[in-house]
């Protein structure tokens, strides 16, 4: 039992933190890695992040440290952090502790997610998602943040108050509801 307790505190990540990235969501933001990733899509740009058993293993106390040192809004990429949505929920807490904004991307829908309760409590700290496999029969350089037009950019707060699927949009400030209800 206290071997798994003392699993739960750490997280397994691709790659150091990256500071100052200005193309995984708005401004200027904090980008942590996830190892592991089961989807495999087809020119996905950062293979090296699917094996579950590679990477480095790194304590979410220090890693937070790390965020609250920055002081930068976080990007929750990879991989896939859902694989990991324990020990990612445990970081995306503190950062909306901290007062700072949580994007997250993921292979899966957002309407897979909201039906497994352990997707759902790392869900619920993610400010915006980007969601769905990255198709690269679908992909285009004029997708903003993100690779292939089939990926939904989810103001997730105002989709699980509404019950509708509400897009995120930067260019006019507004939510965009789509007519599709998940409960």
């Amino acid at each position: 039992m206290r071997q798994l307790e003392m699993m739960s505190n750490f997280v397994r990540l691709a790659a150091h933190l990256q500071p100052d990235s200005v193309v995984d969501g708005p401004g200027i933001r904090c980008v942590i890695w996830a190892q592991g990733c089961g989807h495999n899509c087809p020119g996905c740009h950062n293979p090296q992040t699917h094996p579950f058993d590679s990477g480095n293993v790194v304590s979410i106390d220090e890693l937070c440290e790390q965020i609250s040192a920055y002081g930068q809004n976080i990007t929750l990429s990879g991989g896939d952090p859902f694989f990991q949505s324990d020990s990612f929920a445990k970081i995306a807490k503190f950062a909306k502790s901290i007062g700072l904004t949580v994007w997250a991307y993921t292979g899966f829908t957002f309407e897979t997610l909201i039906n497994n309760e352990q997707y759902l409590n790392l869900l619920k700290y993610v400010d915006v998602l980007v969601d769905g496999r990255f198709d690269i029969s679908k992909k285009s350089s004029e997708c903003k943040f993100r690779g292939s037009t089939n990926q939904r950019l989810i103001d997730v707060k105002q989709s699980l108050i509404n019950k509708n699927v509400v897009l995120w949009s930067d260019e006019f400030d507004t939510f965009q509801i789509k007519n599709n209800t998940y409960f």
